[in-house]
């Protein structure tokens, strides 16, 4: 596939680190087995241990890098790193030896998540400017690009602090209304009264964490779409 090929001048690299991993036990085998079940195989590479308790993986769009992040925020105990850029190709089979911006910009954002306050960060890179990392998706305006950069880990930050806040049983429910059917019926899968579903349904935040979810899939897009404008890759 030629390099200038939209598909691959704009995706997503994730690399997530494991909190506290001196202290408690190796997570990365449950994690994986999330994130497939997750993204059913639709990622670009899937996800594979690259280093102690690191994984990495790369994703064709928004949507996928939020099924990504809410399926780690929900296990908990994770930094979590989102690069956009471009990649080589062929891709490899294995997204340890994949090369290019998104892998810089992921690796660059887990170094920064160690120090926000979530421990979440975002960068992207421009293809052709190996070593820019946050600089250009909108022309060569760095200042645009910051902002955008900055408005995308906002609005995942926020949404994150929805997330920590659910518990095992609003899981449950919102994943019983993610597949589109209604509080009542909820009731019925999980056995339990209308009134309780209903009260884990309003305690979970599930309208509010749908539009944080299409907040953070827009704002995302928008930066892949600029960066996708450019041509070639960064290795």
């Amino acid at each position: 596939m030629n390099m200038k090929d939209p598909d691959f001048t704009s995706v997503f690299a994730v690399t997530a680190d494991q909190r506290h991993s001196r202290r408690s036990e190796d997570r990365v085998p449950e994690a994986l087995a999330a994130l497939e079940h997750g993204l059913r195989g639709q990622e670009l590479l899937p996800a594979e241990r690259t280093a102690g308790d690191e994984l990495q993986l790369l994703l064709p769009n928004p949507d996928m890098v939020l099924t990504v992040f809410e399926q780690l925020v929900r296990l908990g105990d994770w930094r979590i790193g989102i690069g956009l850029g471009g990649v080589e190709s062929p891709l490899p089979r294995s997204t340890r030896s994949a090369r290019g911006g998104a892998y810089l910009a992921a690796r660059a954002a887990i170094e920064r998540a160690h120090s926000t306050p979530t421990g979440l960060a975002l960068e992207c890179q421009r293809p052709g400017r190996a070593g820019n990392v946050g600089a250009g998706p909108y022309g060569d305006d760095r200042r645009d690009t910051q902002r955008a950069l900055h408005d995308a880990e906002s609005a995942l930050w926020l949404l994150e602090g929805l997330l920590k806040g659910r518990s095992v049983e609003g899981w449950q429910i919102v994943e019983l209304l993610d597949e589109g059917i209604g509080v009542g019926q909820a009731a019925q899968r999980l056995g339990i009264s209308p009134s309780a579903a209903s009260q884990r349904h309003q305690r979970a935040g599930w309208e509010v964490g749908v539009r944080g979810r299409e907040l953070c899939v827009g704002l995302l897009g928008s930066l892949q779409e600029g960066l996708g404008s450019g041509t070639g890759g960064a290795a």
